[in-house]
């Protein structure tokens, strides 16, 4: 009898990937295994996991906002139609097991499965778990982290130390630097710098960015700048006319831009770190100074204290971000170094991991 699992979760890029990650290893693992995701309305989810093969429901959720308690008036009825949403979901699909990766539409699907005694499993990508999943710990089968220390969040023993799933076509990407380059047009011969400040971009390293454009022509760099959204029509503005600027809303084939790049700017989400160790690239890393317990801060210093990359505060990359890429586009040795030890950080086979012991745990729940 085949397994039937639902994949809940998303938001950002950075549930999202992880969970197609996941649910392609689960394919892998188990042929004929039937997958459903369960995402938020509106959210990206909704485009990215069709586009990976993958069905996807929708439900009505928003998380709490912490800006504006105006808009937090209407969550009690959102969630409350969300559960009945999610009742008819699990009732028409009736899975074996729910998998939770994080984001809005992960809370109301694992806790009504707790509550029907269907077996739940969580990925916790970050070194600091959210609110929401440390409730959930409670009663889940097991728990999926990348970070030593997470009893201090969740059931010692239903922790299994798996690191993060990376997408395959980063993980075991082939293309050459030359590749790379040549599809975002840029020149072989100049040193490159990725910019990125995830799938919905960052306003702090866009702005410092912009506010230092020249600097890469005065020193022989180029520049791929994936904007987000927001910010894609001031960037396109800033960088018209310099040939030795690309700039996007978003890459979709992100193993090229990181096949091109010899350094890379970024944001400090867990799948961003999770990446970056992969793909062993000198990293200055700008964490987002109000993500949840500002567990990005935590993740990027993770790394500085292993010597394996650069940290600048969201608040000083105007001022700093500039010459700290000059200074280490200049500085082979370490970029040397830092390669070296982010290198050993990698773990290349989480989703591999991840999807053999749901099924396993599965099994020994059949018998």
């Amino acid at each position: 009898m085949k397994s039937k699992i639902i994949i809940a979760g998303g938001g950002t890029g950075g549930h999202i990937f992880p969970a197609i990650a996941i649910a392609n290893a689960l394919q892998r693992e188990e042929a004929g295994v039937e997958l459903l995701f369960v995402g938020a309305k509106g959210k990206m989810e909704m485009e990215k996991v069709p586009q990976a093969g993958f069905r996807i429901k929708g439900i009505d959720i928003a998380g709490f906002n912490r800006s504006s308690m105006l808009k937090n008036m209407g969550l009690p009825f959102k969630l409350l139609k969300s559960y009945f949403q999610v009742r008819s979901i699990v009732a028409d699909f009736m899975p074996d097991a729910v998998v939770g990766v994080g984001g809005y539409s992960s809370f109301p699907v694992l806790r009504f499965a707790q509550a029907h005694g269907i077996p739940t499993f969580i990925h916790e990508s970050n070194s600091f778990a959210g609110k929401s999943n440390r409730m959930l710990g409670k009663r889940a089968q097991s728990i999926f982290v990348a970070s030593y220390g997470m009893e201090k969040f969740f059931p010692a023993a239903k922790l299994k130390l798996t690191g993060n799933p990376v997408r395959k076509n980063i993980s075991d990407s082939r293309i050459t630097r030359e590749e790379g380059i040549a599809s975002f047009g840029l020149n072989p011969a100049m040193k490159t710098v990725l910019v990125t400040g995830g799938s919905l971009g960052a306003r702090g390293i866009n702005e410092a960015i912009d506010a230092s454009i020249s600097i890469f022509e005065q020193n022989n760099l180029q520049l791929i700048w994936q904007t987000g959204k927001p910010y894609g029509e001031r960037a396109r503005q800033a960088s018209e006319g310099k040939v030795n600027v690309w700039t996007g809303e978003f890459i979709t084939s992100m193993e090229y831009a990181y096949a091109a790049a010899d350094m890379v700017v970024s944001r400090s989400g867990a799948m961003a770190i999770a990446e970056l160790c992969v793909v062993a690239k000198p990293a200055i890393l700008i964490p987002f100074p109000f993500a949840a317990e500002d567990h990005q801060t935590v993740n990027a210093e993770y790394l500085v204290s292993n010597n394996a990359g650069i940290l600048i505060k969201d608040s000083e990359a105007k001022n700093r971000l500039g010459d700290a890429i000059i200074n280490l586009a200049k500085d082979d040795a370490m970029q040397a170094q830092l390669v070296k030890h982010i290198s050993a950080l990698a773990v290349g086979n989480a989703d591999e991991v991840i999807a053999k012991q749901i099924l396993a745990d599965l099994k020994e729940k059949q018998k």
